[in-house]
């Protein structure tokens, strides 16, 4: 994957009105979200396509440290529906895990409302949570990394 096919993805987005693309293929795997996290990429074993972390960073202001995060090592932890993420029971509660914290499988991670409806979200899989991708309150949609865990 080139520049120019970054730019020409960009531009249909726009065009279109599209607010998440999620392309993966050989090695790429490219994802791009309008909102409060611009832009996300992550490659892996594809050396050719090196240059492509510049192009979004010229079609968006997004900083460097959150481009690499979705590079870092373990299992993601991805949203199952579009909602607003919330990582308490209510405001004045303790978050449901924290980073450092060994979860199992079952376990409720967090909360995504939809539609006036709160979902509880459990853990698919057991380990330690390396990392709290989602912000509190704020959106996500369908496959939005939400924890990192090993």
């Amino acid at each position: 994957m080139d520049l120019k096919e970054i730019r020409k993805i960009v531009e249909l987005m726009n065009e279109h009105e599209l607010s998440y693309f999620h392309l993966e293929e050989e090695g790429v795997n490219l994802k791009l979200k309008k909102g409060q996290d611009i832009v996300q990429i992550a490659q892996s074993a594809m050396p050719a396509a090196a240059p492509a972390p510049a192009a979004p960073a010229a079609a968006a202001p997004t900083p460097a440290g959150e481009a690499a995060a979705p590079a870092a090592d373990g299992n993601e932890i991805t949203a199952p529906m579009v909602g607003t993420f919330y990582s308490a029971p209510s405001p004045d509660s303790p978050a449901f895990v924290s980073v450092g914290d060994t979860i199992s499988v079952g376990q409720t991670l967090c909360i995504i409302e939809a539609m006036k409806v709160m979902n509880e979200i459990k853990s698919e899989t057991s380990g330690t949570v390396t990392a709290i991708i989602a912000q509190d309150g704020e959106p996500v949609q369908f496959g939005d990394g939400l924890f990192r865990v090993q």
